[in-house]
């Protein structure tokens, strides 16, 4: 079994634990995903490029514990509309790489449809 599936049982043990499967849908799950993310985009509010890649150790655990709490509801998001994930990420990288020929976008950062 891959981590991800691992976690994915870890998750709906931890939910079925506290009675919080019923608060899981799939409309409450992405909004409590989108709300991790904003606080993983407030860990790096005001900080320089350069300090972006200097964080001390209290910063770095807080991006770390955004980033787990990220990972957490997208796992669990993925299960109530049973998604793998794996299959869905290795799609995306294929699709990614037709959008974005190396030949074509290398050093750039242009979106796929303004080169």
């Amino acid at each position: 079994m891959d981590s991800l599936a691992i976690l994915k049982i870890a998750m709906r043990e931890f939910a079925k634990e506290r009675d919080w499967d019923q608060f899981h849908s799939p409309k409450n799950l992405s909004m409590a995903l989108a709300g991790e993310t904003a606080e993983l985009l407030d860990c790096f509010r005001w900080l320089t490029e350069e300090a972006s890649y200097q964080l001390d150790s209290s910063q770095t655990q807080a991006v770390t514990d955004e980033l787990a709490d990220v990972l957490l509801f997208t796992v669990r998001l993925a299960d109530k509309l049973n998604i793998d994930l794996m299959a869905a990420a290795e799609q995306k990288i294929a699709k990614n790489a037709r959008h974005y020929p190396a030949d074509k976008v290398k050093g750039s950062a242009k979106k796929y449809n303004q080169y």
